[in-house]
């Protein structure tokens, strides 16, 4: 049966992996769905926690507390959260936003499936106790844990595995807000950072599929998340000039924002207490602010929608505003488990609207309503917060469903985000992983590690040790070949674990190493790489972990060892890297000079078997004087052609030529062997 279960797997893997439309679309509905049900299932486990922390426990204390229940409930809910995310999956603390980034910038999009479960039990609890803070942070986490562990369980390359969390935080979203062009958009500007066609139809495909998913199941239909009484638009001219003045102010309580949660942050992490006391502390001073500010608590839709249509205005909103902004960074800063996004709309809805009743008062007759200001702040703020004004422009439109107001909503978010970049580069997404040294840039630059994989750099020659192998024939082995580590290997190249000198050391120093074998102090839990990774991917493992070696497995049977990459791989393969670079401006400046004398084309053929190139390494191949050797198409890869390189039947050769000699080529490359 589970020989039936891997061979149905990695059908459907190389399935995936050969198609370019039937495969990729199914596996886009499917993460679209599973994001569009985790979406209704977040939403009924914070309904549940609510009336479990709010209600039932928050009735208890209310005999003893009076008015100050909210305390010891914000704080009970963050004690809770603490110790799930200390112990299950510390990565799920937070908003999650900045861990999808990274996984997507640094792992390969590679999340841990455990992630999703355990990121919905602890944001329930946050929000559901009182906690100030959103769920779409939470399921944009939720929704690319699914997709990722959807396409790790298939096998499939990292630019399937990216894309898959692409398709996850993009359906997450959607159904959150019931906005799929947002969940769209968000997922290109703030996750992938990069639009590209076929990502974009795949992303749309996913964001649709749980946004239908969605409305079929919690009867909700095509119904805007806040709905206006009225629909605004400019009153006068004058006005937009009033809108572009809230977009600077936005743009400061933006700043003001992330740099209140970055000091939470960073005062959480120098607090001497354990890490699940952190999240408790936070829901504590929570709690008081909550007594005399109670919209705060949870999500806050229900002040927005006031605000937005005027039922809330005044010099409270202010105060509302300053409440959430210190609420949402002591539970999110504290380790409580909670988003950013709707906080950040919370805030700009506030701000907004104290901003548009004192231009109300100043200009009375001449400016919109403060609920017109307060939906554009809530556009402002979180784009300015967040460096991602297409996003901030289509959630607002979607959620609210007016349109009329699209010249100030546009006018007052660029101007917002373009002060808040001005003052800082980072976004509250990437402040925190500036801060680790982490650096994403909005324009990925070309590097030549990217082009060369693990598997074009590994040494095949495997030298592993058996399990039982004694410790002092293991040291007489380690003499000999100068090697301080060793691949612990059964007779089935089954990897078992890695053993290195310190092994060694510590059980001489222990003086047990004559009656313990390699397999009693070898490391089992091992980090391996595979052969389709980029040596950046590769340099980043080694660099985290400060090893010398990284076994590099089979991805269709993750306990097969197919060979070795070592530091000095990866080092000889980057000044490889950088030499070829040079090579390639010196061979660009020579085609240039070829150009001028003849007109250039490119030129390519499949190596059939039994051909005069078949089998034969580059060096030995005896080109044409007319034609240059670019690049070497193999399945879906592209190699760097060396000398070394050996060009095997079906390879697909990519020749630069002169266009009278490309017939020639031509005959040349399927030319068969006397």
């Amino acid at each position: 049966m589970y020989s039936f279960y891997i061979a149905c797997r990695n059908h459907i893997s190389e399935r995936l992996k050969i198609s370019q439309t039937t495969g990729p679309i199914l596996l886009a509905v499917v993460i679209g769905m599973g994001a569009g049900f985790t979406a209704l299932g977040l939403r009924y486990a914070i309904d549940f926690m609510q009336y479990l922390f709010q209600e039932c426990l928050g009735g208890a204390f209310k005999s003893w507390a009076g008015i100050a229940w909210t305390i010891p409930v914000i704080a009970l809910g963050g004690l809770i959260v603490g110790l799930i995310t200390k112990y299950l999956a510390p990565e799920t603390k937070g908003h999650g936003v900045p861990e999808v980034m990274l996984a997507v910038a640094r792992l390969g999009g590679r999340i841990r499936p455990r992630v999703a479960l355990v990121k919905m039990v602890a944001s329930a609890i946050t929000i559901g106790s009182g906690g100030s803070a959103g769920r779409e942070g939470p399921i944009v986490h939720i929704g690319s844990a699914l997709g990722s562990s959807i396409a790790q369980w298939l096998r499939l390359p990292d630019r399937m595995v990216i894309l898959s969390v692409a398709c996850g935080a993009a359906g997450g979203i959607a159904a959150t807000f019931n906005a799929p062009m947002a969940g769209v958009m968000f997922a290109l500007e703030v996750i992938v950072r990069r639009f590209t066609a076929h990502n974009f139809g795949l992303v749309v495909i996913s964001s649709a599929s749980a946004t239908m998913t969605m409305r079929l199941w919690s009867g909700v239909g095509d119904y805007p998340k806040f709905p206006l009484l009225t629909n605004y638009s400019l009153t006068s001219t004058w006005d937009l000039f009033f809108f572009l003045g809230l977009g600077a102010l936005a743009a400061l309580a933006a700043h003001a924002f992330v740099n209140c949660l970055h000091a939470v942050e960073y005062a959480a992490e120098k607090l001497k207490v354990h890490e699940s006391l952190k999240p408790a502390l936070g829901g504590l001073l929570v709690g008081i602010i909550a007594l005399w500010t109670p919209q705060i608590m949870g999500t806050g839709y229900e002040t927005i929608e006031a605000a937005l249509n005027n039922q809330i205005m005044g010099w409270f909103l202010l105060v509302l505003c300053l409440a959430k902004m210190v609420g949402t960074a002591l539970t999110v800063g504290s380790g409580g488990a909670g988003g950013v996004f709707l906080p950040s709309l919370f805030i700009g809805a506030m701000l907004g609207g104290s901003y548009g009743s004192l231009m109300n008062t100043l200009f009375p007759g001449v400016v919109s309503s403060p609920g017109a200001y307060s939906l554009v702040g809530m556009a402002v703020v979180f784009s300015a917060a967040a460096h991602a004004p297409m996003t901030a422009i289509l959630v607002l439109i979607e959620m609210t469903d007016n349109y009329y107001i699209v010249v100030p909503l546009m006018s007052a978010t660029v101007m917002g985000t373009f002060i808040s970049q001005r003052i800082s580069k980072d976004s509250i997404y990437t402040v925190k992983l500036t801060q680790r040294g982490i650096r994403i840039t909005d324009t990925p630059e070309v590097n030549l590690m990217d082009a060369v994989t693990v598997g074009a750099a590994m040494d095949r020659d495997i030298d592993g040790v058996p399990p039982d192998m004694r410790i002092s024939d293991l040291i007489q082995k380690m003499r000999a070949t100068h090697r301080s580590g060793f691949v612990v290997v059964d007779d089935s190249m089954n990897l078992l674990g890695i053993v290195t000198a310190k092994d060694v050391e510590n059980a001489v120093l222990e003086k047990q190493a004559e009656s313990l074998t390699v397999g009693d102090i070898c490391t089992q839990n091992v980090v391996v790489c595979r052969p389709d990774q980029t040596l950046s991917a590769a340099l980043s493992q080694f660099g985290v972990h400060s090893y010398g070696r990284i076994p590099v497995i089979d991805p269709l049977d993750p306990t097969k060892v197919i060979g070795i990459v070592k530091r000095q791989d990866v080092i000889t393969a980057c000044v490889q890297a950088r030499m070829r670079s040079d090579a390639m401006v010196a061979q660009a400046e020579a085609y240039e000079n070829l150009s001028r004398k003849a007109a250039m084309t490119l030129e390519s053929a499949t190596v059939p078997a039994g051909t005069v190139l078949a089998n034969v390494s580059v060096r030995n191949a005896n080109f044409p004087e007319e034609a240059i050797l670019g690049a070497i198409r193999r399945g879906s890869a592209t190699v760097v052609p060396r000398g070394s390189t050996l060009i095997q039947p079906g390879d697909e050769l990519i020749l630069l030529t002169t266009q009278e000699k490309s017939l020639q080529i031509r005959e040349w490359l399927t030319e068969k062997t006397q």
